[in-house]
């Protein structure tokens, strides 16, 4: 039996250019890359060198700190070039696929009957194992851990993001392998989110807390629902997966196949048809985005959602955890006495100037325009009201600014990640970058305490 959630304080942004329920597939790139900036904290040391062959799912390289973490390739074919920046730091890695695809066959498990320590033992070796993130810090999970839980969230709030009711419909088989495995690897629950209304496949998954979530952005973020259901306090761990990634993990599990494959919405205003494409991780983000048409020659194509998604180059290439790439119109446009007149074609979670609010419904095409200057905070009250956890956000922001590490771990800092800050950056009138202060603040915190 299922348990409903309300959440209450929050804001939708409706944009122009939902992806349609249809699917197309990807033209095949011939490079791929994996940028090491998806992996937050990773030292990485190399396990093949430039113009090596490598088959798909074969390890490129492992975290210095735990070897036995290990990350793969998406694709067969050759390590063209391992792109370095200052102090010879790895960047990406740039990799040229073959025509025709080898894997790595890894022994095919039963998660119904294997142990916990044989299954982290696959998942770590396959290169699946990053898929797996930890609160506190958001980073990758520390396999030595026993987290009190695992939370996955099905249900979707953040502008144009992927309908995941759509992208995982005929992927049971690997949801449930996938969630059986997870069930073995912590002694509490597994909790699984959907929305109220919604008829996910994650539904009828057995072994799992099934809740049905209602209400505004962040609802949908695992943030919020962990700190509605089940709250980390010091000391404490939880993991994170999201679902996209279940399937890749199922698979690997029933297959011995690491699959990197993506079902990728491409969304946004300046896309002349959005839709869903098939591709894999790493693949050039052109091999689609020009398929669909764009609008406007000055865009900025995002690596994800419009709220945390990286800007990235049309010639760029699918982050490793992202299922969608939006695209919309650069706002590098000056508007005169824009502040001092009324706006009708903008949203606002305020009624000063704006009248958004009279149409709670209608969708707008934004830039990317931040439409004021950064300054210093000024106390509005406004992150309270679509902040939904228990926590003050302006104090905890201020907390992380100055490094007041006390402070910090009291405000709640433990239980967020930048995440939950992507709407009240969005709101905030001084401009200032909220998720980046909590990435800061988290880093702080876990090289002090962690």
């Amino acid at each position: 039996m299922s348990k409903d959630i309300r959440i209450k304080k929050g804001f939708n942004i409706n944009l122009v250019g939902a992806a349609e329920r249809t699917t197309s597939k990807a033209a095949l790139s011939n490079v791929y890359a994996i940028n090491l900036n998806d992996f937050h904290g990773i030292t990485p040391k190399m396990l093949v060198k430039e113009g090596a062959e490598i088959k798909a799912g074969e390890a490129v390289f492992y975290n210095k700190d735990r070897e036995e973490m290990l990350f793969v390739s998406p694709v067969s074919g050759t390590l063209e070039e391992i792109v370095r920046g200052a102090r010879r730091r790895i960047l990406s890695l740039i990799i040229k696929a073959d025509k025709t695809q080898a894997h790595v066959e890894h022994k095919i498990v039963n998660p119904e009957s294997a142990s916990a320590q044989d299954l982290k033992a696959i998942l770590l070796k396959s290169g699946c194992w990053p898929f797996i993130k930890q609160r506190p810090y958001d980073i990758i999970a520390n396999p030595a851990d026993t987290p009190k839980a695992i939370f996955i969230s099905g249900y979707v709030t953040a502008p144009l993001a992927a309908e995941l009711d759509y992208v995982l419909k005929g992927k049971e088989k690997f949801l449930q392998a996938a969630i059986s495995a997870f069930g073995k690897l912590t002694p509490g629950k597994v909790h699984v989110s959907i929305g109220k209304k919604s008829k996910s496949p994650l539904a009828d998954l057995k072994g799992i807390e099934l809740h049905k979530i209602s209400g505004p952005h962040p609802a949908g973020l695992v943030g919020t629902q962990i700190n509605k259901l089940d709250p980390i306090n010091k000391g404490e761990v939880i993991w994170t997966i999201t679902p996209q990634d279940m399937v890749i993990i199922g698979e690997l599990l029933l297959t011995g196949k690491f699959n990197a494959d993506r079902t990728v919405a491409l969304v946004g205003s300046s896309v002349k048809a959005p839709k869903y494409y098939t591709t894999k991780i790493g693949a050039e983000v052109s091999t689609f985005l020009y398929a669909s048409g764009v609008n406007n020659k000055n865009i900025r194509v995002i690596n994800g959602d419009v709220l945390t998604g990286t800007k990235t180059k049309p010639d760029g290439h699918l982050g490793f955890y992202n299922n969608t790439v939006s695209v919309i119109p650069e706002g590098d446009d000056y508007e005169l006495f824009g502040w001092n007149k009324p706006v009708f074609n903008k949203i606002s979670a305020t009624r000063a100037l704006t009248f958004s609010w009279l149409t709670p419904k209608k969708k707008y095409d934004l830039t990317t325009n931040t439409n004021g200057e950064h300054r210093n905070f000024v106390v509005t009250g406004m992150y309270e009201k679509v902040f939904p956890m228990d926590i003050y956000p302006l104090q905890l922001l201020k907390a992380c600014m100055v490094k007041d590490l006390d402070n910090m771990e009291q405000l709640g800092l433990y239980e967020v990640a930048p995440e939950d800050f992507a709407l009240t950056e969005f709101i905030c009138i001084s401009k200032q970058p909220h998720q980046q202060i909590i990435r800061d603040g988290l880093d702080l915190l876990y090289k002090e305490i962690g």
